[in-house]
């Protein structure tokens, strides 16, 4: 499965800009959790590091979004005074007001560089608090989200009317957002990250005395991260010659990724045919 090709499909980016293309790739290089991705707020990136902390999942509760046991209202800010109604699991029976679903899921998860490169063009777009945010500039709800992007993209558009003018072929059908969580970790098994750096990645204890002895190392992360850069880079090179084009039209940074000896683009900056491009 090549998920560039899911991202760049025929009209993808227009449905819902930019913001949805990478929220369907790092789906699939984090392995994270839908609210733990469509919660992400500026200030929860480590630029240094190039990573992202999840601490506080966007929650949808009776039709209203909590971040953090406060309801976010339009345009991503959040309403004073308001606090999440979700009661928790845990014994006690106290609010958990918008904690992730296990202590082991706050964690820090390092982006693969060119996966970097997409989010932090996110970041230098017009300033709305939560990075993924609607073409109108509203935090992501889990079904308009997967209506207006997610299942087109992989289900296709009109895709059993090949001579339709909006045609788009299916790719892998039904295919869910959750899914990409899968799809993660089977990749990082397929590349030989031990077990203690797949489960901390995807927010998870390791079982049994694992959970005493086993440590992430520094050389299992960077082993880890350069194995989804490497299929990043094999994804982009199954793209035809425009899809390419298109792509570094969007994000122009992804030329020192993709391209480290080409040093034509030194500008952090967003491409004219974006659709940021204001």
């Amino acid at each position: 499965m090549q998920p560039m090709q899911v991202s760049c499909q025929k009209d993808g980016h227009a449905t819902t800009g930019l913001h949805g293309l990478v929220l369907c790739l790092i789906d699939l290089y984090t392995g994270a959790r839908w609210g733990e991705l469509a919660g992400q707020m500026r200030h929860e990136y480590d630029p240094d590091n190039q990573a992202i902390v999840i601490q506080a999942p966007l929650k949808e509760i009776g039709g209203n979004l909590f971040k953090n046991g406060r309801r976010v209202g339009p345009g991503g800010t959040f309403e004073d005074g308001a606090i999440s109604p979700q009661v928790s699991r845990r014994r006690g029976n106290t609010r958990r007001k918008g904690r992730t679903k296990t202590p082991a899921g706050t964690r820090w998860v390092a982006l693969p560089p060119s996966i970097a490169v997409l989010y932090e063009t996110l970041l230098a777009s017009p300033d709305h608090p939560f990075t993924f945010c609607t073409p109108e500039g509203h935090p992501w709800r889990r079904s308009n989200f997967r209506q207006r992007y997610w299942r087109p993209a992989w289900d296709g558009v009109h895709p059993d009317a090949p001579t339709h003018k909006r045609h788009v072929p299916a790719i892998l059908s039904e295919f869910s957002f959750h899914e990409g969580r899968h799809t993660h970790n089977t990749w990082l098994t397929e590349d030989g990250v031990p077990e203690v750096a797949r489960r901390a990645r995807l927010g998870q204890k390791m079982k049994g005395i694992a959970r005493v002895y086993d440590h992430v190392t520094p050389t299992m992360t960077e082993q880890l991260l350069t194995a989804l850069e490497e299929r990043f880079t094999r994804s982009v090179d199954a793209l035809s010659s425009g899809e390419q084009a298109q792509l570094l039209m969007w994000f122009p940074r992804l030329r020192k990724t993709l391209q480290p000896g080409d040093e034509t683009v030194s500008e952090d900056r967003i491409a004219m045919s974006s659709p940021f491009a204001i």
